[in-house]
């Protein structure tokens, strides 16, 4: 039964993330929001809601580690795991532009993260400090972006005629659409938890090892799979920017607002190894575009053998 909650969380949690990022989209088109709006701002924080909800529902049952093995582990998974994946298939791109202005913010972001974790954890203060931080941060993106349009007038008007080409029939239904994936996530993600909480329980595993494994693996399925998806059409539609650009979500947007909700102490075991795990990953990710240009299939391959050594380590 357990193994059952946590397979139908991790499908409703795919299934409810796509469901509410399509509705959202749809809404903004019918409000004849910018496109720029619509990829940076809702897509961007649309599909890190089953991460969010699940690390809420962690924290509200009284399971602080999952809730910060959960974003750990995401931004490891993202990388090693994802990124590997994806670039076994096909080269992932990078554009040194985004890197140099994304990997400055994600670094910030990690050392505010590694601050609060020698401080003991992350409180109401802090977390409200990490939200404003991803406001200036997606504020600035959204600026910058429209600067860039507005000096090629011709790609703005191609961009708002193919985001508006075919608009959503009904405001209405996007907006059963928008909750509905609401739903979807939430109850996903409490499925997830309870059934990742159980095998803690029952097996004597801490939660903040089944927040980095199990529950972080679950809440990056969409990632993979658009990753696989992508590569085995040719397509190299991931790139470094996109799992920067997610990891900044993972701790600012995830972490800030589940602490807004409930304080979250922070085990030392995470503190010991896999923060480290996860800063080291983080920063090979972003120095790599500017020696080797991308990320080819030998690279993946060592981004995959070192996710699974990683995870051997944590259980054995």
């Amino acid at each position: 039964m357990t193994i059952l909650f946590i397979l139908a969380g991790f499908v409703l949690l795919m299934f409810g993330g796509d469901t509410l990022v399509t509705g959202a989209v749809n809404v903004a088109k019918r409000l004849h929001m910018p496109p720029i709006v619509i990829g940076i701002v809702l897509v961007g924080f649309g599909t890190s809601v089953p991460e969010l909800v699940t690390s809420v529902q962690a924290a509200l049952r009284g399971f602080p580690g999952i809730a910060i093995g959960n974003v750990v582990g995401s931004n490891i998974a993202n990388i090693l795991l994802v990124a590997g994946a994806g670039a076994m298939l096909v080269p992932i791109v990078a554009d040194v532009k985004d890197i140099k202005r994304d990997g400055l913010v994600l670094g910030l972001a990690s050392i505010a993260f590694l601050a609060a974790a020698y401080a003991g954890g992350i409180n109401f203060n802090l977390g409200f400090l990490f939200v404003a931080g991803l406001v200036i941060y997606v504020t600035y993106l959204v600026m910058s972006a429209r600067r860039g349009v507005r000096e090629d007038r011709a790609a703005m008007e191609a961009a708002e005629e193919a985001t508006l080409e075919h608009p959503p029939k009904s405001l209405g239904l996007a907006i059963v659409y928008t909750i509905g994936g609401i739903i979807l996530t939430v109850v996903g993600a409490d499925l997830l938890v309870r059934g990742a909480t159980t095998i803690a329980t029952n097996y004597g595993i801490s939660d903040t090892i089944i927040g980095l494994t199990i529950v972080a693996i679950g809440t990056s399925l969409p990632e993979l799979a658009t990753a696989v998806m992508a590569g085995i059409r040719g397509h190299s539609d991931i790139s470094v920017g996109n799992i920067v650009g997610s990891n900044i979500y993972n701790i600012l947007a995830i972490l800030g607002i589940t602490a807004m909700i409930k304080p979250l102490p922070i085990d030392p075991s995470i503190l010991s190894f896999d923060i480290w795990v996860m800063l080291l990953s983080s920063a090979t990710l972003m120095i790599l575009p500017f020696i080797i240009g991308r990320i080819g299939r030998k690279t993946g391959a060592i981004f995959l053998i070192t996710y699974l050594a990683y995870l051997y380590y944590l259980y054995m």
